[in-house]
C-alpha cells in the first residue's frame, strides 16, 4: 500500500549551521505529523518533534504562517514539504 502524501508547503530558507528549515506553509502542520521533504537533490522524511514562530515553540500551524523546523537532513530552497496521510 503507497502512503499518501498532500503538498503543504516549500523551503523558504535553510540555516545549514543550526539545520534549521524555515517553511511556508500552505497548509496545516502539528507537532507529530510525519512530514516528507523532496527536490531535486532532497528526498527524506521526518517526524515533526518540535517547530516555532518566531523563536516560539508552538504545536499547531496553519496555512500562511512561516515555520521554523529543525530537519535531519540539507535541505534547499524550494523543495517542496508534503504531510505523509496514514
Amino acid at each position: 500500500m503507497k502512503e499518501e502524501k498532500k503538498l503543504i508547503g516549500k523551503i523558504a530558507h535553510f540555516y545549514s549551521k543550526i539545520s534549521v528549515a524555515v517553511i511556508e506553509l500552505t497548509n496545516k502542520l502539528s507537532v507529530g505529523d510525519e512530514i516528507s521533504i523532496e527536490g531535486p537533490s532532497t528526498n527524506f522524511t521526518q517526524t515533526v518533534d518540535s517547530m516555532q514562530i518566531e523563536h516560539k515553540n508552538i504545536k499547531d500551524a496553519k496555512k500562511g504562517d512561516s515555520i521554523g523546523l529543525k530537519v535531519i537532513n540539507e535541505v534547499k530552497e524550494n523543495d517542496s514539504v508534503y504531510k505523509m496521510m496514514k
